[in-house]
């Protein structure tokens, strides 16, 4: 299983040998150092510590320096684990580095990320409603939601689409074809769109039936 750490840089597009344009992202990924371990006998479950990005020493917490003072690393601002599935024993260990070169042009990966928080929003941003008539008497009332409920059950049925919180939500986008690499700029640029606004942190993983 290849995975790395990353920030989304914006959006851009890139033509063809045909002429045809494509949306792309650009990425700044990795490098990324594994600080942890985990198998099934310790921990119950297989996986990877991985740690990215440099960490300002106050804006770390003792226990995190001491962790990272265990593993004899730098202090990184950001870990994540990555499981791994059938219970077979990593053959990384701790200290070891990845970088965007684990990934290769034309091949697919899976981006995760927070979306943009939208704050409070109506139904007809949040759940793409239409709205009411403008003719017909209505006034003030195009984006409303309309009638919430029936007679029979005396209550707002559970699910009931109306307004709320919308974004600030894990979002993973599967099969994005990697269009380029730059090992010297730790840059990867990846067709179509992935979750976020500019900087916000990215895992990128190998696509599952790639």
């Amino acid at each position: 299983m290849k995975f790395l750490l990353g920030t989304k840089e914006g959006m851009t597009q890139i033509f063809d040998g045909e002429g045809n344009a494509h949306p792309a992202t650009l990425l700044s990924v990795g490098p990324v150092t594994v600080t942890q371990v985990k198998n099934a006998v310790a921990d119950g479950y297989v996986a990877l510590q991985v740690g990215y990005g440099a960490g300002r020493e106050k804006k770390i917490s003792r226990a995190q320096k001491g962790h990272f003072k265990k593993a004899g690393t730098e202090l990184f601002r950001t870990t994540r684990e990555f499981r791994r599935k059938g219970g077979a024993v990593p053959e990384e260990n701790v200290g070891d580095t990845f970088t965007v070169s684990v990934f290769e042009s034309g091949e697919l990966v899976m981006v995760s990320g927070i979306s943009k928080g939208k704050g409070f929003q109506g139904v007809v941003k949040r759940h793409n409603f239409s709205g009411g008539p403008r003719t017909h008497g209505q006034k003030h009332s195009e984006r409303e939601g309309g009638s919430i409920g029936a007679k029979g059950p005396q209550e707002v049925r559970k699910g009931k689409k109306m307004p709320g919180r919308m974004g600030s939500d894990r979002i993973t986008v599967a099969n994005l074809k990697v269009l380029a690499i730059d090992p010297e700029r730790n840059q990867m640029l990846v067709e179509g769109a992935v979750p976020g606004r500019r900087g916000t942190l990215l895992e990128i993983r190998a696509a599952k039936h790639a």
